[in-house]
């Protein structure tokens, strides 16, 4: 066998292994480029507050009386939301939900309860249902009424409340964000023939969603159009008026069941992400 002259070869093989050895060098050297979108995710991230103070006030619907599970209705349903969206270390929610409250029961409380005084003060963000009570209180003084307008008055009083209870609040605390739920048709699909129940409760709405638009840092959550009708299933087209509306409690067909409570915990924790600059952020940010 013929022996090979390395040297032949040499004028060829330096120059490449000079070449790998300084591409190696510098990949050990120079810092690695980082993604600009992870970077910034992560910067924004260092902005948020890891715990969360959320305070649920009103009537019934804060207690969560028909959620069969026993776990409380919405309240908890959104604070896991939030928890989980935004990866926070906790989120603290304190219920003070009591049912049967009317709009100026409600007002009664904030006023004069020390605790949720306290607790009001401290929210990072704080949710109200309110109005079904006093929806069902009119309801049952005029039950005679042929016309929706002959609940006006008790619109416009309904609404003076609402504005006394956001002033109280804003007295305790300046800068959380309040979110307000508003009430639904829970006969339609027994009643839907009487249009003036409807009628009733898409004034008593739009009414106050205009008062909600006048305060800053104030939402309104619309809920009727999610629950009045129930699940659409195969029977939902039913005229039949002992149709059971699925996502109302089997108790007493007003209140929500646990399916209920989730589609409105889902529609008040997209309004809180969509503003969640309004209560995540750290302070100073």
């Amino acid at each position: 066998m013929k022996s090979v002259n390395i040297k032949k070869f040499l004028p060829v093989i330096v120059p490449i292994i000079t070449a790998l050895i300084v591409l190696l060098s510098l990949n050990l050297l120079l810092p690695k480029a980082q993604p600009k979108l992870k970077f910034s995710a992560d910067n924004t991230k260092q902005n948020y507050k890891e715990t969360i103070h959320f305070v649920a006030v009103g009537d019934s619907l804060t207690e969560g009386v028909g959620d069969e599970t026993g776990d409380g209705g919405y309240v908890p349903i959104v604070a896991n939301e939030l928890k989980e969206h935004y990866d926070l270390s906790t989120v603290q929610n304190e219920n003070f939900g009591v049912a049967g409250e009317r709009s100026d029961q409600i007002l009664k409380r904030i006023k004069k309860n020390d605790d949720l005084q306290t607790s009001l003060a401290s929210a990072d963000l704080i949710s109200i249902t309110v109005g079904g009570n006093d929806l069902m209180q009119s309801f049952q003084k005029k039950i005679n009424a042929k016309k929706s307008s002959a609940f006006n008055g008790a619109i416009k009083k309904y609404d003076n409340n609402i504005q006394d209870i956001m002033d109280e609040i804003r007295e305790l605390n300046k800068e959380a964000p309040i979110y307000i739920v508003g009430i639904y048709n829970p006969y339609y699909l027994n009643f839907s023939n009487i249009k003036i129940m409807q009628e009733v409760v898409d004034n008593w709405n739009e009414s106050t969603k205009e008062i909600i638009a006048d305060n800053q840092n104030t939402f309104f959550i619309p809920v009727n159009d999610l629950l009045y009708k129930g699940y659409k299933t195969a029977n939902s087209d039913s005229e039949d008026n002992s149709v059971k509306n699925n996502l109302l409690s089997d108790d007493d067909s007003f209140h929500p069941n646990n399916t209920g409570y989730h589609i409105m915990a889902e529609a008040i924790s997209q309004e809180m992400v969509k503003s969640h600059n309004l209560w995540l952020l750290k302070e100073n940010e």
